[in-house]
């Protein structure tokens, strides 16, 4: 085998050098200046394919590279494609009709997303603050064909959308904080303390009295008294039942005239449950004490201090409805009791021979003409038992009872409200010395609201009452009032009232006649305290003797409530 020489390996490797720098420099001057730009390593996040994607502007050309020979040029243009036309058909690129041909930009690759932002940053710097703003502008022709090239449509930025809804044609939305309360309707309008399922609203009213005629008698005298009043009313907060409870204590104490040491005080709760069916129970229960009245039919001779006169009753019912018709059923019981009578010589006289219980059913049928009025037609029958079968003067005072009226229920909302009805009423006594108590009653309790803040409230009722004089079956007393209150200012309240009673007795032609007449005003310092006033007048006209009377009063005080 023939050795090669040392000068010819030489040579041959100088050969292989030049080779393969030529290769090199070959490879280098065929790949596009941009390839080390792309920096992608791995996978292609969606955000780079949408950028390259959706933006349309072309690279610059890329510069020629020094020292390397033109390419070639066929005689016939578009024989071979270009160099940009091959670029163009990278994955990452748009097709060479992508731009719109009037838009004067040339077709070329699509620069991944750095490329472009150095590329971009470079020809804002050149052409400056206008030129840049000239070219972010699209004109509308653009991008129609864009949308029918790619079939893409462009969709607004989260940034753009919350600058175009917060932009100066939006209306501009105020803070909570910032934004005016509405006034209150009644902002003297007690607010309440809440106890468990009830809404508590107490008051507590001190003030002095000066009255010409201290108890009210033939032979009272002028005194100055101090008068407190509690009040509580309860109302409950539920869902479909519903429960009040209304309470109240009045203290009179004599500071000086007179003198005067009384105490009343009563409550009465309600409950109306509601079942399915309109069907609907209610029950009552309530309580009172008072000192009896120097205007009662029994007359006691001599007396330091009157009997107090306490009231228990109760009352349970059912309501149904059918159709158009209405039917109800109550029974009730009253007891009344007395305590002993002072005497002015130290002595008391009992007065248990006037103690009683009545006993009463009544069934009502009514007839829904509207729903804002039900004529109605009710019945009663009932009897009264005394404690004592015989009284002092040896009569049975226990009696049996009957009654029939009839009337309308109104309900016009907050506008007109209750019920009015008239009848006939009896008592037949055990005894048959005694003449049977028969009368027409009248009973009422209505309220009408002929403008906001005025509220116009009538009430009647018809009481049978006892005796315990030898021979006298009793008497029947009518009880009226007519009152108007009226809101004169968010804090000032006025109110007017009259009231009218008449005693018919059934033994005799006697009778009595009491009119009254009052007047008032609240002013409120605030939701919580306010200064009130009160004028009242009262005479009391009887054909009996000695009973005849005339009060004049003037009450000022202060109210609080909650």
């Amino acid at each position: 085998m023939a050795q090669i020489r040392p000068e010819h390996r030489k040579r041959n490797t100088a050969l292989r050098v030049l080779l393969a720098t030529a290769s090199v420099a070959t490879l280098l001057c065929a790949a596009p200046l941009h390839a080390q730009e792309t920096g992608l390593r791995g996978p292609v996040s969606e955000d780079d394919l949408n950028n390259t994607l959706l933006l349309y502007k072309r690279r610059p050309a890329a510069e020629p590279v020094q020292d390397q020979a033109p390419a070639y040029q066929p005689v016939s243009p578009g024989a071979i494609p270009t160099q940009a036309d091959a670029e163009a058909t990278d994955l990452f690129s748009e097709p060479p009709n992508a731009e719109n041909t009037t838009a004067g930009s040339s077709s070329s690759a699509r620069l991944p997303t750095t490329a472009r932002q150095r590329a971009r940053e470079a020809r804002e710097r050149q052409a400056g603050t206008a030129a840049t703003s000239a070219a972010t502008e699209r004109p509308a022709t653009a991008a129609i064909n864009e949308e029918l090239t790619t079939g893409t449509v462009r969709q607004g930025t989260v940034d753009s959308e919350t600058e175009i809804e917060n932009g100066p044609e939006a209306e501009r939305q105020r803070a909570i904080e910032g934004r005016r309360p509405q006034p209150d309707a009644n902002p003297f309008e007690p607010t309440g303390v809440r106890f468990g399922t009830f809404v508590l609203k107490p008051s507590l009213e001190q003030g002095i009295t000066a009255t010409s005629n201290a108890d009210s008698s033939s032979d009272g005298k002028s005194a100055i008294l101090s008068e407190t009043t509690l009040r509580l009313n309860a109302a409950s907060d539920w869902e479909n039942h519903s429960a009040t409870i209304d309470a109240y204590g009045n203290y009179r104490k004599s500071v000086s005239g007179q003198e005067v040491k009384d105490l009343s005080g009563g409550i009465d709760g309600r409950l109306q449950l509601d079942f399915a069916d309109d069907l609907r129970a209610l029950a009552r229960l309530g309580y009172s004490m008072r000192p009896e009245s120097t205007s009662s039919p029994v007359v006691i001779s001599g007396t330091a201090e009157r009997p107090t006169l306490h009231t228990l009753n109760g009352s349970l019912g059912v309501e149904k409805d059918v159709g158009k018709l209405r039917f109800g059923v109550t029974g009730e019981v009253v007891d009344e009791s007395y305590s002993d009578a002072e005497l002015t010589d130290g002595t008391t006289l009992s007065q248990k021979d006037r103690d009683s219980t009545l006993y009463t059913g009544k069934v009502r049928v009514g007839y829904e003409v509207s729903p804002a009025f039900t004529p109605f037609g009710e019945v009663e029958f009932g009897r009264r038992v005394y404690d004592l079968r015989f009284d002092t003067a040896g009569f049975e005072r226990s009696s049996k009872r009957t009654g029939a009226r009839a009337g309308v229920e109104i309900d016009m909302g907050e506008k007109f409200g209750g019920e009015i009805s008239a009848g006939w009423i009896s008592e037949d006594f055990d005894d048959d010395r005694l003449k049977t108590v028969s009368a027409a009653t009248i009973a009422a309790d209505l309220k009408w609201s002929p403008m906001r803040g005025t509220i116009v409230g009538l009430t009647g009722e018809t009481l049978v009452e006892g005796s315990t004089t030898a021979g006298d079956s009793g008497s029947v007393l009518y009880n009226g009032r007519l009152s108007i209150e009226r809101q004169i200012r968010s804090n000032l309240t006025a109110f007017l009232a009259g009231g009218v009673g008449y005693r018919d007795y059934a033994s005799s032609n006697d009778h009595e006649l009491r009119l009254s007449a009052e007047a008032g005003l609240t002013w409120w310092l605030n939701r919580y305290a306010g200064l009130t006033g009160k004028l009242r007048h009262e005479t009391f006209d009887s054909t009996l003797s000695n009973r005849d009377a005339k009060t004049n009063s003037v009450f000022v005080g202060l109210k609080i409530q909650r």
